[in-house]
């Protein structure tokens, strides 16, 4: 299914829009996990979402936004049955190429039909980009009852990211137009408001993508140990999303 070929949103023509531009350059650099800091951000940005959404044989995973299909390559090397989606053509194309084994839906994630139902709905770093209510709607639509869902994603109280998402949006090439961030206690709430429970949502991450080689394992020693310091936490980069749909 291609987006380009249907009526859509502005938001959703901004994020084609953006795909476009990413694709066009470095995008593992624009992204940030281009660097040796940013490849050790993404190896544990992935494991924590592999580990919260329980991925392995036997289960069934919708991914949303897999961009260039980085962390596809993660997920599906747990031997999970991975569908992977994005709204970019140009993106999607380049997340073929490296992960021939999964299936892949160039869409916009709302107007995905429904099917099968899925055990996890997984992502990095996407649903700051989507129309969060319609979002969380079309997933426990989606979702069988007791599913899961875990991404990772931008946390507002982080300076920089704040600062991304505010006064210095328009400066910056890599931020798309209407993508934001989220701070976990109104997350939280929003998503119990749409009927997922065992909400847990856990700021973590200090290791920055311009982190010297020779000082990531001295940085993410010390990071380790903010996220575990009340307050503190509360400003790490970004938060670790799990929740479930309800057996009814």
């Amino acid at each position: 299914m291609d987006i380009n070929k249907q009526p859509g949103s502005d938001r959703a023509q901004h994020e084609i829009e953006h795909g476009k531009f990413l694709a066009s350059g470095e995008t593992e650099a624009i992204w940030g996990w281009g660097s040796a800091a940013g490849a050790r951000r993404a190896e544990k940005r992935g494991a924590a979402i592999i580990k919260a959404a329980g991925l392995r044989p036997g289960v069934r995973a919708l991914e949303l936004g897999c961009g260039t299909g980085l962390f596809t390559r993660m997920f599906a090397e747990t031997g999970a049955e991975l569908i992977a989606n994005d709204i970019s053509t140009e993106l999607i194309e380049r997340a073929r190429e490296t992960n021939p084994a999964v299936t892949f839906i160039c869409a916009q994630f709302e107007d995905l039909p429904s099917t099968k139902p899925y055990h996890a709905i997984i992502g990095s770093s996407v649903l700051h980009h989507l129309d969060l209510g319609r979002a969380l709607l079309k997933s426990y639509a989606l979702l069988k009852p007791g599913g899961v869902m875990a991404f990772a994603e931008p946390n507002m109280l982080n300076p920089q990211v704040f600062a991304e998402r505010t006064f210095l949006r328009r400066m910056l090439s890599y931020v798309s137009p209407d993508e934001s961030a989220f701070v976990r206690w109104s997350l939280a709430a929003t998503l119990k408001s749409n009927g997922f429970g065992e909400i847990k949502i856990n700021p973590f991450d200090w290791l920055h993508p311009a982190v010297p080689a020779s000082l990531v394992n001295s940085v993410e020693h010390i990071g380790s140990f903010l996220e575990r310091m009340p307050i503190v936490r509360e400003f790490a980069g970004s938060l670790l999303i799990f929740c479930r749909k309800p057996v009814k």
